[in-house]
């Protein structure tokens, strides 16, 4: 798997916002084994929705961290060659929301 964008950018250049990301992601993928445990195991709708609820938070702020990242690249260094444009990282923001 590369770190990359659909565009080809790099997901993250910086190290602790990647790591960030990662971790994330992780405590994301935990929660959903979580769910489906949970449906297995036929729990209480209750408790699948806050599970649901917390996996989905967890990939929501994934998301923004990617684009707040990529944002303040722009925003460093807007003429470099490999920085999302303005325009797409505001249909990628919005697609988050």
């Amino acid at each position: 798997m590369t770190d990359t964008l659909v565009t080809g950018d790099p997901l993250v250049h910086d190290p602790e916002a990647k790591r960030k990301v990662v971790n994330r992601l992780k405590r994301a993928q935990g929660q959903l084994a979580a769910v489906i445990t949970a449906v297995e195991d036929d729990a209480h709708c209750r408790d699948v929705v806050q599970q649901l609820s917390a996996v989905s938070k967890a990939l929501d702020r994934a998301g923004f961290l990617v684009i707040s990242t990529a944002l303040r690249e722009c925003l460093t260094d807007p003429d470099a060659d490999d920085v999302t444009s303005p325009a797409e990282l505001e249909k990628l923001f919005l697609s988050l929301a």
